[in-house]
């Protein structure tokens, strides 16, 4: 969702969804190829901005919202912030200074495999591209994002697309099919990099299996054992209480349990919105594990939440 007002802009960052994940062996750049069906769901972080006068500094600020159900500490510097580096990248395609204040108010688990910062960048080169009247295109802004990070580039449009390559390649598919799961927040942390150099100590050399991803990404239905993830595995060596966690809730949901891009967060596929929001809660009471329900929603600039514009 997007508001501007006058100098003042709001806008929502949706988590993404990795219903289909795919990898490769690293590259001789020790990237990793993949494929993957994304989509975004219904668990936003919010960005609030105010364009400020000519000359001055740009500000950023980065807390948790009060809604946030799985909190860690936000202790990386500024310079590695992806909503600053979108900020750099975007004034350095402009070719002028775009003095901004930034607030980012957070939902999704950091580590969590969810895209959280990814989508923070992603919103924040959207924003300010509508705050400043830039008028630079999507394809442009997402050549922006490949700069950022692998996850970026997909969240500029959102939705549902097949992603390829190291995230840059991205054949867009529109609106996502109707989903309904619930995510799981477990009080560990999975670090990408960790993640990745876990899933190359493996025996087997793995290829990318785009034409199986294609073909689930195809279906107008998703089954609750049809999500599949090549780094799931990986994760739950990186952090084995997942595994635990995992058994935990599949007992409970009596339905799989799935591992969210390198983890740590965990979803199952619910049949619908009320199935979803039963075993949210059920599951909370039950595991004391923060859990929500959520659902595939469309571009970002047409997602809708409850949170509103505040002054900054």
């Amino acid at each position: 969702m997007i508001r501007i007002m006058s100098a003042a802009l709001f806008m929502q960052a949706p988590a993404k969804l990795n219903l289909a994940l795919s990898v490769g062996a690293p590259r001789a750049d020790g990237m990793h190829p993949i494929s993957s069906w994304m989509v975004t769901v219904d668990l936003f972080d919010d960005l609030h901005l105010e364009r400020l006068p000519e000359g001055s500094f740009s500000l950023f600020a980065t807390v948790w919202h009060r809604d946030a159900l799985r909190r860690r500490e936000i202790d990386w510097s500024i310079s590695k912030d992806l909503v600053n580096r979108a900020h750099d990248q975007l004034e350095a395609f402009v070719g002028r200074e775009l003095p901004v204040k930034v607030r980012v108010e957070k939902r999704i688990p950091i580590g969590g495999g969810l895209g959280g910062g990814s989508s923070d960048a992603a919103a924040m080169l959207r924003a300010m591209n509508a705050l400043f009247e830039l008028h630079v295109s999507d394809e442009d802004l997402r050549g922006l994002a490949a700069k950022i990070g692998s996850d970026v580039p997909f969240l500029v449009s959102g939705g549902s697309a097949l992603v390829g390559g190291t995230g840059g390649d991205i054949q867009l598919l529109g609106d996502p099919p109707e989903v309904h799961a619930v995510l799981f927040f477990p009080d560990v942390a999975c670090p990408t990099a960790d993640v990745y150099r876990q899933f190359d100590r493996c025996a087997q050399v793995p290829t990318v299996r785009s034409e199986i991803v294609a073909s689930l990404a195809a279906r107008s239905f998703i089954g609750p054992a049809d999500p599949f993830n090549d780094l799931a595995d990986s994760a739950k060596d990186v952090a084995p209480s997942i595994a635990d966690d995992m058994e935990e809730i599949g007992v409970i949901a009596e339905r799989p349990v799935h591992v969210c891009g390198s983890g740590s967060s965990l979803f199952v596929i619910c049949s619908d919105e009320m199935h979803a929001q039963a075993l949210a809660a059920h599951c909370t009471a039950k595991l004391a594990l923060p859990a929500v329900a959520v659902r595939t929603c469309a571009n970002p600039v047409l997602c809708s939440g409850e949170s509103m514009p505040r002054s900054l």
